[in-house]
């Protein structure tokens, strides 16, 4: 016999400090390292490797975001669980220290004299540059009111 299709999603994220969020979800997307996942109710199972950008947890017309830095996911039995290294809300993204590891970043790379050099110091300035926009997304929803 075959199980029913779920009919909604929970999302689990769990970082190695704690588990962070743990909440129903009408859909998630995902960064993984070779592209953008959405899932929705039903989806097949898998497991896959995060890449580094913006997770997306919709349920009723409400949006949270979290930036994650890598990690894993599993979409099984109506759940998806996200295991990553760091998540942060927009709200705990340091513009200031942002900004200031991508200029260093910018720096290196003029610098760099090796392929792996080079593609570190890349990563670090797409980290940089997505955190950065989900700082602006997030002070444009406030009607441009965010500090930081």
């Amino acid at each position: 016999m075959v199980a029913p299709i779920p009919r909604e999603l929970r999302c689990v994220v769990v970082t190695p400090e704690k588990a962070l969020v743990d909440t129903p979800a009408d859909f998630v997307s995902l960064p993984m390292y070779d592209g953008a996942l959405g899932v929705l109710p039903g989806r097949a199972p898998l497991i896959g490797r995060l890449g580094f950008g913006e997770l997306e947890i919709r349920h009723g017309g409400q949006k949270q975001r979290y930036f994650v830095d890598g990690g894993f996911v599993q979409v099984a039995g109506g759940a998806v669980t996200v295991l990553t290294p760091r998540a942060l809300k927009p709200e705990e993204i340091k513009p200031a220290a942002v900004t200031q590891a991508l200029e260093a970043a910018r720096v290196a790379q003029a610098d760099a004299h090796t392929p792996e050099a080079q593609d570190a110091n890349l990563k670090v300035m797409e980290r940089a540059r997505v955190q950065l926009r989900m700082v602006a997304r997030r002070e444009e929803a406030q009607g441009g009111h965010g500090h930081g």
